[in-house]
């Protein structure tokens, strides 16, 4: 089980839906495992344990006999290869590293989410230190999912790419791992900012309202909604889906293995 959904922050004008990455039929199944293995975590071996016993009864139950058409389940499924996603695009302005980088993050973000501020503040400085090897790209998609002042959040970070000041932003929307309130997700909020990072803020304004900028939003947003990544964050690390702030070391593992399977 992912991390439980954040509450939905004061004037949020939609709410997120209840369900944790709601996938295509061909992701649903490494998703429950994704899934199955943050309950192993402490606080979850308990109610697992408990959950298997009964399960473990029926299957004992219900097994066909040697020789009479019994089925052996795989122990693993394979994970999809989710690579197509990565925009791997030059002109991208909201990823960070190399375009040719061995593996690609693809994280699904939202400016209102508690462990989407979390995560930033806890793991994405570990990821950093993989893209300034060279070895990792990020690239950033805002879902949008909690309405307006998350849009207009991911409308304003664009803006400041636009700059070149995207990881400033963006690290700035997050300070401390906390999200920012309603009150200073205003556009006046946001344009300020913008003006204490040293960016030109009526440029910043024009972008942040112009349609080039708010197309692109709503793309992002939109591959989210396609994938069923409906909960945040949610990533694709090297063509495989991962949900929810897990700890650092899940992710270090991912790109680890990535960057072996990149280089066989």
């Amino acid at each position: 089980m992912t991390a439980p959904e954040d509450p939905t922050p004061s004037g949020a004008t939609e709410q997120r839906p209840d369900r944790p990455w709601v996938v295509p039929a061909a992701i649903v199944a490494v998703a429950a495992l994704l899934i199955a293995g943050v309950l192993l975590r402490p606080g979850g071996e308990e109610a697992d344990t408990a959950a298997q016993e009964p399960q473990q009864q029926a299957t004992s139950q219900a097994e066909p006999a040697q020789g009479h058409g019994a089925i052996e389940h795989p122990s693993e499924v394979a994970a999809p290869d989710l690579s197509g996603q990565e925009s791997r695009d030059p002109d991208d302005l909201l990823a960070e590293g190399p375009v040719d980088a061995p593996v690609v993050m693809v994280v699904f973000t939202d400016f209102q989410c508690q462990y989407c501020a979390r995560w930033s503040e806890e793991t994405l400085p570990v990821m950093r230190e993989y893209v300034q090897r060279g070895e990792l790209r990020i690239e950033w998609r805002d879902g949008n999912i909690y309405g307006e002042n998350s849009e207009r959040a991911a409308r304003a970070s664009l803006a400041a790419a636009m700059q070149g000041e995207h990881e400033e932003y963006h690290d700035a929307l997050f300070e401390g791992g906390q999200i920012r309130s309603e009150r200073e997700l205003s556009e006046e909020a946001l344009v300020d900012l913008a003006g204490e990072l040293g960016l030109d803020t009526e440029q910043f304004e024009a972008d942040m309202n112009s349609e080039a900028v708010a197309s692109t939003v709503a793309e992002n947003a939109q591959q989210g909604i396609d994938l069923g990544a409906f909960s945040t964050p949610s990533f694709i690390v090297g063509g495989t889906p991962m949900v929810g702030a897990q700890p650092t070391a899940v992710f270090t593992d991912a790109v680890d293995e990535a960057l072996d399977r990149a280089s066989a």
